[in-house]
């Protein structure tokens, strides 16, 4: 029989092997550290040196830090794939004045100037939020969510406290 396959012609399947070694090995050289990448953001945002970590008993990372007129909080439950980046920042306490009212403003803010964040409730305060887990999150979108979150909650805050608080 008649072969029409060269002697010096590698297999594609060899080369495949070698890029996925290549690429693999890239990546375990250059992963991302989300610790560091938290701690510049914060850096670059924070006032009057108020930024503070813990580590929480559940694990992972916390950190808090005043932007504007609220405290932003950002947690890291790990640095994995699984793993969570969460960022909020509380702006009116509940309950509230005229809260059906309040809702309808919120879910319409949702919809419309909230981006990667929203507003939601939690223990008894609407907070600004963003979450995502770290599974291929880049450092800009690290920022852009931290960012986005502290400048909503900075730019909401008065004013909902100021229509809505019962203060």
């Amino acid at each position: 029989m008649t072969s029409y396959q060269s002697q010096q012609e590698k297999p594609v399947t060899e080369s495949v092997s070698d890029a996925e070694l290549i690429n693999e090995f890239i990546a375990e050289t250059t992963s991302i550290n989300y610790v560091e990448i938290v701690e510049n953001v914060i850096d670059t945002l924070e006032q009057d040196d108020s930024a503070m970590v813990s580590h929480p008993s559940e694990g992972g990372y916390r950190w808090k830090f005043n932007y504007g007129s609220v405290e932003v909080f950002v947690q890291l439950t790990g640095i994995t794939d699984e793993d969570t980046i969460t960022v909020w920042s509380a702006v009116l306490k509940l309950p509230a004045k005229d809260e059906p009212k309040l809702m309808r403003q919120l879910l319409e803010m949702n919809a419309s100037s909230t981006f990667e964040s929203h507003f939601a409730i939690i223990e008894n305060q609407v907070v600004v939020m963003g979450t995502r887990t770290l599974t291929d999150l880049s450092p800009s979108e690290v920022s852009r969510l931290i960012t986005v979150v502290a400048t909503i909650a900075d730019n909401n805050d008065e004013a909902l406290q100021s229509e809505f608080g019962l203060n």
